[in-house]
């Protein structure tokens, strides 16, 4: 046999050689993207936790200080004296997790994280200002609830969770209500 006779075998195995070799590399391309995304949706959803759970504490601790000013609807009051150096610790944590928000977060999350931290300012003012204003109160606490769940609301869309976001709290708790109906 000559050359000639052998070259449509030989184009065969190196046509067929390229064909698997960029259908390997196209598989691997992807499973390493694949790989990537999940490494980040797990970094988001971890940075997104601890962002709401310091938001979260630090709302307490101003709401347990609102509780000693003469606020309603907030249990275990925590004297002003005692609290503020523990909300300002707080703060410093959040303004810490703050930046791996700012990191990893999209650009609408990010935004909703920003409204949600400012709502919380918002409640400390109150408690720092140690003036009793109870719409300002409840007012408060209601635009702070609504911001925390367009966080969520984000947060989850971000990392393509299903499903609506969690039921909106309500303030003031309508349990309280139902108790003194």
């Amino acid at each position: 046999m000559s050359l000639y006779d052998q070259l449509p075998a030989l184009i065969g195995v190196v046509v067929g050689s390229l064909g698997s070799f960029a259908a390997q590399s196209l598989t691997e391309r992807r499973r390493w993207q694949r790989q990537r995304e999940e490494r980040w949706d797990e970094k988001r959803f971890e940075t997104y936790g601890r962002y709401a759970n310091a938001l979260k504490a630090q709302l307490r601790i101003a709401q347990r200080i609102g509780s000693a000013l003469g606020f309603t609807d907030v249990a275990d009051p925590l004297p002003p004296a005692e609290g503020l150096p523990l909300l300002a610790e707080a703060e410093s944590r959040r303004a810490t997790e703050w930046e791996s928000v700012l990191l990893v977060g999209d650009a609408v999350t990010v935004a909703a994280a920003r409204r949600w931290h400012e709502t919380i300012w918002t409640i400390e003012l109150l408690v720092r200002d140690g003036s009793f204003d109870a719409d300002k109160w409840t007012r408060a606490h209601q635009l702070a609830s609504a911001a925390r769940d367009d966080f969520y609301k984000s947060a989850r869309n971000d990392l393509g969770i299903g499903g609506g976001p969690p039921p909106s709290g309500q303030w003031p708790r309508s349990w309280r209500a139902e108790l003194s109906g």
